[in-house]
């Protein structure tokens, strides 16, 4: 290797330099140099830093980077600083290696406890995760409370302790199938999963979402039931007295019919949100997150009876705390839906599932109601379609019902209807009355 005697470069100088037979060095001087090499392929003119590291004592050789790419005033720039770390007992290249395997085992343990993540997340953590940073954040509490009662009864028997990554598309697509004969609680379920495994996803739990490409086996179909005026009294006079369910769960279905709100509000009533007349449910506690306010008829009152514990209808399931304290919770909007089909002549229990604790108690055929299918949201539907029967404008249905306004309604109409709501629901509960034969 030959060498030349160590001399000041200029950009001139190096431009008139030849490429040579034989590698050759010309140096700049402060240990920066070029070295020229015989190669035909590529660049020829390399940067190189010369030291003596202070922890080996061995002459070594720092690329800088080819020239003209890595200038000469960049070369010596990067020159002065690399012989700074050297003077403070730094080496440059040992300082690179070490650095490079410092991020190579930073990356391997990543790695590694991402895997050991994946293995160890079970379904039913990351449901939990899931409620915790997500959902809770974003969602009404009732939502969240249907979202945890879902996961539990329809998911988790299947999946819980599962662990996260190990579930696939077929696992899903099984999932699906078993509840293919309720098309609605189908598509709960597919949205909950799904919902979970996006959120997995983007807070990078997972690589992938095993529902891609994965579709309900079944739609929801827009359900039209009203119920006529002879169900309506076969119903509040026959049926409902026999019913093998709760005196508490009949005056909550008689309420649904009488003011047309929606189950799970009916149920949740608490003493705090009635005033006289008046029954306002806050914005926590309504679908559109508004608040809403209902006028109480005299039946609805007789029927409201009196609270135990700020429940109008108090859950007979009391929980302690982590105290060891009861916590009282309302009836439940589900145990309703659920006590309407236990009690029908053509219910059909729904096959049980591993985990599953819900009693699945048989009903004398003699307690059960003669009459066809329906669910609370239908009593909803009856309830709308007879205001408008007794001539009541769509207005006033939706501002007795809690329907949001819609278009530029709701920008300039800020009437709160509060009128019109208690004549309609007055007109309404005469004419129930009249309908069900009953004297006041």
């Amino acid at each position: 290797m030959a060498n030349e005697k160590a001399r000041s470069l200029s950009d001139v100088a190096i431009q008139k330099l030849k490429q040579p037979e034989a590698k050759k060095w010309v140096r700049d001087g402060g240990g920066l140099a070029l070295c020229l090499s015989p190669s035909k392929a590529g660049h020829w003119r390399h940067w190189y830093f010369i030291y003596t590291s202070p922890e080996s004592g061995k002459k070594c050789y720092k690329p800088l980077g080819s020239y003209p790419e890595v200038s000469l005033a960049s070369a010596r720039t990067t020159t002065a600083l690399l012989r700074a770390d050297v003077m403070k007992g730094l080496d440059p290249i040992a300082e690179e290696r070490r650095a490079t395997e410092a991020k190579v085992r930073a990356d391997e343990e990543a790695k590694l406890l991402k895997e050991a993540e994946e293995n160890s997340l079970t379904v039913k953590g990351l449901f939990d995760d899931y409620m915790a940073r997500e959902a809770r954040l974003k969602k009404r509490q009732s939502s969240c409370i249907d979202n945890e009662r879902m996961f539990r009864v329809n998911i988790e028997p299947f999946w819980g302790h599962k662990k996260a990554s190990d579930i696939k598309k077929k696992d899903c697509i099984a999932l699906l199938d078993s509840y293919a004969d309720r098309p609605a609680l189908c598509n709960n379920v597919m949205k909950l999963a799904r919902r979970m495994y996006n959120f997995a996803v983007e807070k990078d739990l997972l690589e992938h979402t095993p529902f891609t490409g994965v579709k309900v086996p079944v739609k929801v179909l827009s359900r039209e039931r009203v119920l006529t005026e002879s169900e309506i009294k076969k119903l509040w006079t026959s049926e409902l007295p026999k019913a093998a369910m709760s005196d508490s769960v009949r005056r909550i279905l008689k309420i649904l019919l009488l003011t047309g709100q929606r189950v799970g509000e009916v149920s949740g009533i608490r003493e705090s949100e009635v005033d006289g007349r008046w029954w306002t449910l806050p914005p926590e506690r309504t679908k559109n997150g508004q608040t809403h306010r209902v006028y109480l008829t005299d039946t609805v009152i007789e029927l409201l009876g009196t609270p135990v514990y700020g429940f109008y209808f108090p859950s007979p399931i009391v929980k302690d705390d982590d105290n060891g304290d009861p916590v009282y919770n309302h009836v439940d909007e589900n145990a309703v839906a659920y006590a309407i089909r236990k009690n029908l002549k053509n219910y059909q229990p729904r096959r049980p599932i591993k985990g599953d604790k819900i009693s699945m108690v048989q009903i004398p055929e003699e307690k059960k109601m003669d009459i066809a299918h329906f669910t609370p949201h239908d009593l909803r539907r009856t309830f709308s379609t007879c205001l408008a029967q007794l001539g009541f404008s769509d207005e006033v249905i939706d501002a007795v019902t809690g329907h949001k306004k819609q278009g530029i309604i709701k920008v300039y109409n800020r009437h709160k209807y509060d009128n019109e709501k208690q004549r309609a629901l007055e007109v309404w509960e005469a004419k129930l009355l009249s309908i069900t034969a009953i004297q006041k």
